[in-house]
């Protein structure tokens, strides 16, 4: 597993707990070095590939695009080679950012790629060079939470939000933003499933059912936590970000319960998350 210091590769070193996992930091393994990918992936000989390895700074990606694409396309074709030559099954994870539809249905797998700037482009670059492998999994996740308290890594937007709410303070929440939320516990938990199971490879969304504005969001978290929040509703047009954000990413999670894993609610997963951080549970 590559990646292995973010939130989600911990989630999948626990849905895996059974088997041998050998997990690989940035330190580790440079995944941008061909070589030593092959070189790695050769030595371990491994079963199964999960590439948890990502850059995920949209804004950031425009004047970053060779990183970006090193980390989130070529890094991928590396790992789709490597894992042939091992006879390995890979997991690759993308993102909603790859879709711009007018659509107002959660998108299914079929919906035309539409990306907008350089991190979604190199993401979908990599879905492509991901499936060049006959064995591959490709999961598109979106607004990934699953922090433990006291999480020094990257931080999402739902991290944020938490604890402006815990803290009292004003919380700006786009209204115009729709979204549906992945829980990395039932991300990891979907990945083994396909793996296990012998699903057909291919393009999954792998996102909690259903979906909301971040408003909506943040309230649904508020209540849980049984504060009175202090909401501040935005719209994209009123920030100042650098690279255009879909407004309608709802994703549908057809396919994967046609595969045999029906996803909870993210509001369940919303709930399991806030009660494991107050119990102090990683």
């Amino acid at each position: 597993m590559t990646g292995a210091s973010g939130q989600l590769a911990a989630f999948v070193v626990q849905a895996f707990a059974d088997r041998e996992v050998v997990a690989l930091t940035r330190q580790s393994l440079d995944v941008t070095d061909p070589a030593a990918v092959a070189r790695t992936v050769a030595g371990v000989s491994p079963h199964l590939i999960v590439n948890c390895a990502a850059f995920n700074d949209v804004d950031g990606a425009e004047s970053r695009s060779t990183e970006a694409l090193a980390i989130n396309a070529f890094a991928v074709r590396s790992l789709s080679r490597a894992a042939d030559a091992a006879g390995a099954v890979l997991v690759h994870y993308s993102t909603d950012f790859v879709l711009n539809s007018d659509s107002r249905e959660p998108h299914g797998e079929d919906v035309r790629p539409g990306p907008q700037g350089v991190y979604a482009s190199s993401k979908l670059l990599g879905e492509w060079l991901a499936m060049n492998s006959p064995r591959a999994y490709v999961l598109r996740v979106e607004s990934l939470f699953g922090s433990p308290a006291g999480w020094t890594g990257r931080r999402g937007t739902l991290d944020h939000i938490v604890d402006g709410l815990r803290q009292g303070r004003e919380v700006k929440v786009f209204t115009d933003r729709i979204v549906s939320p992945s829980y990395s516990k039932d991300v990891a938990a979907a990945t083994r499933h396909l793996v296990m199971s012998g699903a057909p490879s291919g393009l999954y969304h792998c996102v909690n059912d259903g979906h909301a504005s971040w408003h909506d969001v943040a309230a649904e978290a508020a209540r849980i936590l049984g504060v009175q929040p202090r909401l501040v509703p935005m719209t994209v047009d009123q920030m100042p970000l650098r690279v255009p954000r879909p407004r309608y990413c709802a994703l549908s999670t057809k396919k994967l319960a046609a595969a045999g894993f029906a996803m909870p609610t993210w509001q369940d997963g919303l709930r399991r998350w806030l009660e494991d951080r107050a119990r102090g549970i990683e």
